[in-house]
């Protein structure tokens, strides 16, 4: 395994606070040394960061890689790669995979497949019932015992109450944290927010009562368990402030945000432009405000891209007709920087939203800088402007709703386990 030493950088570790200008050494997988002038250390590979950061790597905590079951829109090789070149060290794979994600067999394929591609590392996430259907329990302990940190209900939210605390108490015996879809179903009949936007669109729209429906009962029944409970991707103004209450008598819980929410409106969606089509729906701006002021407040801790890639043919035709979803890998990175640059969260904070929290929830060894720490890195050029664009996305994704956007950061060198497997120019 590659020693590497990385020099000149400004070392920034979100989880200690520790920032400051200096070397990391990597040796078997692992940050042996950190800070000051490394000169005592024999390295096979240099990298000079001047005028660059060195961050632990990002951690992503749902995108959707379309293998198994839907390869002609991407894979786990392309979309690893992507990831790496992005600076994300890590997948959180959601489990409405084609087979799902319910037995041991399925994870250890998806697990295979990623150590072939030799990027991103790929956590997968287990289905909290057999076949995501809602009916009967998975076999949690064999999913726990193939590699799965946590469980899922892959988007598709059950509906039987009893049905969905039996299993947040079984989950809770094999200390699993569960990652829930705050939605009711029945209310979701739509592709926009409700709202004057769908409105004058002619578009059926989702009420935020359909968020604050399925977050309610869920939490309800979470309460009843004590469980480890995670919700996924909040939309809403409303969502937020009920999620806020909650967390005054239960501080297991914790939630994200998808990024493009903390960014985009339903009036971008006005051109019938399909990249905007996305599930939970984007929201007025009075949403977007509620939710940058909850990551801002640490209601909302973790912010991930919800990457669901597609191909043209899912994002051609009508608007409510398409599939919903945007490409976000090659973005996450930027974004939260972006936050930071418009003053919603301070460097440390935005930093620790994608890599210190997530690694937390999951109980996953990266998101850290320091010695000792798996060497899961990432080099950024803080100061360096790029258009995006469909060619510069490494995304088999080219849906995303970002096209157009100038950003002012990108991830020069990404190590995982102490292995590079991005650099310029390179794979």
């Amino acid at each position: 395994m590659s020693r590497i030493l990385i020099v000149n950088g400004r070392l920034i570790d979100p989880a200690s606070g520790f920032d400051e200008t200096g070397d990391v050494a990597v040796a078997d997988g692992r940050i042996v040394r950190l800070g000051g002038q490394i000169e005592d250390f024999t390295p096979d590979q240099r990298i000079d960061a001047s005028g660059q950061w060195v961050i632990p790597g990002l951690i992503d905590l749902s995108a959707r890689l379309r293998e198994p079951g839907a390869t002609r829109k991407a894979d786990i090789t392309s979309e690893s790669r992507a990831a790496a070149a992005a600076g994300i060290t890590t997948l959180v794979m959601p489990p409405d995979t084609a087979p799902v994600m319910d037995t041991p067999s399925v994870v250890e394929l998806v697990t295979h497949r990623a150590d072939a591609a030799g990027a991103a590392r790929v956590v997968p996430l287990g289905a909290l019932t057999q076949k995501l259907a809602g009916e009967q329990l998975s076999g949690m302990a064999g999913l726990a015992a193939a590699g799965c940190p946590a469980l899922s209900d892959g988007n598709r939210p059950i509906r039987d109450s009893l049905v969905l605390r039996r299993a947040l108490e079984y989950a809770s015996t094999f200390s699993l944290p569960c990652l829930l879809t705050p939605v009711d179903s029945s209310l979701a009949q739509g592709c926009l927010n409700e709202g004057p936007t769908a409105t004058r669109l002619g578009l059926p729209g989702i009420p935020a009562a359909a968020e604050t429906a399925g977050l309610g009962r869920q939490l309800a029944v979470a309460g009843a368990t004590q469980a480890r409970v995670h919700f996924g991707r909040l939309s809403s103004a409303d969502g937020a402030r009920l999620l806020t209450t909650a967390l005054g008598e239960n501080r297991k819980l914790t939630a994200d945000v998808a990024i493009h929410h903390l960014f985009l409106t339903d009036q971008d969606a006005m051109e019938y432009d399909t990249r905007f089509h996305l599930e939970p729906p984007l929201r007025d701006i009075i949403d977007r405000e509620a939710l940058r002021q909850a990551v801002a407040d640490r209601v909302i801790r973790i912010i991930c891209s919800d990457h669901q890639p597609h191909d043209q043919d899912a994002k051609d035709g009508p608007f409510a007709s398409t599939a919903p979803g945007a490409s976000g890998l090659d973005t996450l990175l930027a974004l939260v920087l972006r936050l930071v640059e418009e003053e919603v969260l301070p460097l440390h904070r935005a930093l620790a939203t994608v890599t210190l929290e997530p690694a937390r929830l999951l109980g996953l060894e990266g998101g850290r800088l320091d010695e000792g720490a798996a060497a899961d890195l990432v080099v950024v050029d803080p100061v360096d402007p790029w258009f995006c664009s469909e060619e510069r996305l490494r995304s088999r994704g080219l849906n995303s709703p970002f096209l157009g956007w100038e950003f002012s950061a990108r991830a020069t060198h990404t190590l995982v386990a102490g292995r590079l497997v991005h650099q310029p120019d390179g794979p």
